[in-house]
C-alpha cells in the first residue's frame, strides 16, 4: 500500500505517552471552518508558497512550471498544479515546498523505526491529520508493520467496521469532539456528529486509553451547554485519560495564502472557560497551553 504523509515530527511530546514520532496524513473529510491544518484537507499533494516574501523573479515559471502559482510570471494557476516540483528547484529563496510526499507502508515503517531507541520508555508513533482514517488501508497497513506504541489522533468520521479495525491495531486514541450538538456541527464542520458519535462509542465500548480534545473556540462551542453535553457522554468511559481544551489560534491562517486559498473567518479562544460540568463527573480536564490565556472557571 501507498500513502500521502504532509509531515512527519521526531520527538513530539504532546501526542501521547514518551518521546514520539508524529505522522501527519493527507486528506480529511471534515471542513472546519478554524482548520489549522489547510495543507492536510486535499489527499493529494500540493505546492505551498510564501508570496509574502516573493520577489517576483519569475524562476519558477519561466524555468520551473508555467502552472507554478507565480504573481507576475504566472501563466497558469495554483489550482491546476500537479506538485511536479519544477518550480520548488528553481526558487532561489527556497520560498515553495511539496505538501504531501508518497510512501510505501514499509517505507513509512522503516523510516519511524529509525528513532525506536527513543521509543523505549514507553513512546512511539501517532497517526495524526488532516484525518489518517482518510487513508485506512495504508495505515492499517503500517500499523501492523510496527512493534512499538501505536497512536492515533481522529475526528472519529469514518465508516464503523473500519474504525473499529483501526482501534483494534492502535494502543492510544486521541479523539476530537468539535461539538454536540448536529446541526451546528454540521455548520462548523461540513457534516454531522452521528456517525462521530457512533464512533466514539466503539472507542468507550473497547476500554482503549484514550484521551478527548476539544478545540476550544468562543462563541461555537465553549458555552456551559455544550460543554455539559460533552461531559454527559464521556461520564462512565472506563478507558477516558482526560479531556484536553485546545485554544483556538489564529496563526494556522497564514498557511491558507501559502495555497492560493482565502482565510475570512474570524474566530477567538474564549477569554474563559467554565470547567464545573466536567468536575462534576469526575473527568480530568485541562486547558492546554497556547497563544492564547484562557481563564479558568
Amino acid at each position: 500500500m501507498k500513502g500521502t504523509v504532509f509531515d512527519i515530527k521526531e520527538f513530539s511530546v504532546y501526542d501521547g505517552p514518551g518521546i514520539r514520532t508524529t505522522v501527519f496524513l493527507k486528506g480529511c473529510p471534515l471542513r472546519c471552518r478554524w482548520c489549522h491544518n489547510p495543507e492536510g484537507l486535499s489527499p493529494r499533494p500540493q505546492v505551498m508558497v510564501s508570496y509574502s516574501a516573493c520577489a517576483d523573479c519569475g524562476r519558477c515559471a519561466v524555468e520551473g512550471c508555467s502552472l507554478s502559482g507565480g504573481k507576475k510570471a504566472l501563466t497558469g494557476s495554483l489550482s491546476s498544479c500537479i506538485a511536479c516540483g519544477k518550480c520548488v528547484e528553481k526558487c532561489p529563496a527556497n520560498l515553495r515546498k511539496i505538501a504531501g510526499k508518497v510512501y510505501s507502508s514499509e517505507e513509512l515503517a522503516e523510516k519511524i523505526m529509525k528513532n525506536s531507541m527513543f521509543f523505549e520508555d514507553g513512546g512511539g508513533v501517532t497517526f495524526s491529520g488532516g484525518e489518517p482514517t482518510m487513508q485506512a488501508e495504508f495505515l492499517l497497513e503500517t500499523l501492523s508493520l510496527l512493534p512499538i506504541h501505536k497512536a492515533i489522533q481522529t475526528c472519529g468520521f469514518c465508516e464503523t467496521e473500519i474504525f473499529k479495525q483501526i482501534i483494534e491495531r492502535v494502543d492510544y486514541l486521541f479523539f476530537d469532539i468539535k461539538h454536540t450538538d448536529p446541526e451546528k456541527h454540521k455548520l462548523y464542520t461540513g457534516v454531522d456528529n452521528s456517525l462521530i458519535l457512533k464512533n466514539l462509542d466503539e472507542v468507550i465500548a473497547s476500554r482503549k486509553p484514550f484521551t478527548a480534545r476539544i478545540p476550544l473556540i468562543k462563541g461555537v462551542n465553549d458555552g456551559i451547554r455544550n460543554l455539559t453535553e460533552t461531559a454527559r457522554l464521556l461520564k462512565d468511559a472506563a478507558g477516558l485519560q482526560r479531556v484536553e481544551l485546545l485554544p483556538y489560534s489564529a496563526l494556522a491562517g497564514a498557511k491558507y495564502p501559502m495555497l492560493g486559498k482565502d482565510y475570512v473567518e474570524v474566530f477567538d479562544a474564549p477569554e474563559e472557560v467554565d470547567l464545573s460540568p466536567f468536575r462534576e463527573f469526575g473527568i480530568e480536564c485541562k486547558v492546554m497551553k497556547g497563544t492564547a490565556s484562557v481563564k479558568i472557571k
